[in-house]
């Protein structure tokens, strides 16, 4: 009897799987080889793929995160010198691994655009964003070592907010993000991430020892 291991079921694909898929295509559109609306319909087939093989179609024509010459993750990798994105009702998504460039020009009508730093790849010391929210919002997500300033920003009857990490004084800056542009009934804020439920649970449990 021969055993042909080509009928063997191929293995379902994990969470960690996708999120390792889902990681390496926000890196790819943070680096400008994929369009917004490639990312979002890669990061869709990605979340519903059931095995190995459908994950790794998404990404044949993509470097891979940390391989051996890209530049993606080294840290003398060279940025964009400009990234667009504009959202009309819709909301616009960059996390993860993704290379911020050294300016961006963000425009939200009703929508929200969030910008996560905090597992960016960081290749330059300055980050300059023009803003243009109306009913929208931006939001810029932060870590110790990242300072945001909004002193050039406008505002009619929405808001500008900077909300700072509790331990930012003791960690040197690597990065100064200058956000500029206006806001009528939106909001643009620049804050730590949100705690999970497990940290506060953790914090609380602290608190009463």
């Amino acid at each position: 009897m021969t055993d042909d291991k080509s009928q063997l079921p191929e293995l379902r694909a994990s969470h960690a799987d996708r999120d390792r898929i889902a990681e390496q295509l926000r890196v790819a559109a943070g680096d400008g080889r994929l369009t917004m609306d490639e990312l979002d319909e890669r990061l869709e087939k990605a979340l519903n793929a059931r095995t190995g093989s459908e994950l790794a179609a998404l990404v044949t024509d993509l470097p891979a995160v940390g391989a051996a010459g890209s530049d993606l993750v080294a840290p003398s990798a060279e940025p964009k010198e400009l990234m667009r994105i504009e959202v009309s009702s819709g909301s616009a998504v960059r996390e993860g691994r993704w290379v911020v460039p050294r300016a961006m020009e963000v425009k939200a009508g009703s929508g929200s655009v969030r910008l996560d730093l905090t597992q960016a790849v960081l290749t330059a010391p300055l980050l300059r964003i023009d803003a243009t929210v109306r009913s929208g919002s931006l939001t810029i997500v932060t870590k110790p070592g990242i300072e945001v300033v909004m002193e050039d920003v406008s505002v009619s009857s929405g808001s500008a907010k900077v909300r700072h990490h509790v331990d930012a004084g003791s960690v040197p800056t690597v990065l100064r993000v200058e956000v500029s542009g206006s806001v009528r009934s939106g909001s643009i804020t620049a804050r730590p991430p949100r705690r999970s439920f497990m940290d506060w649970l953790r914090r609380r449990q602290i608190r009463f020892q």
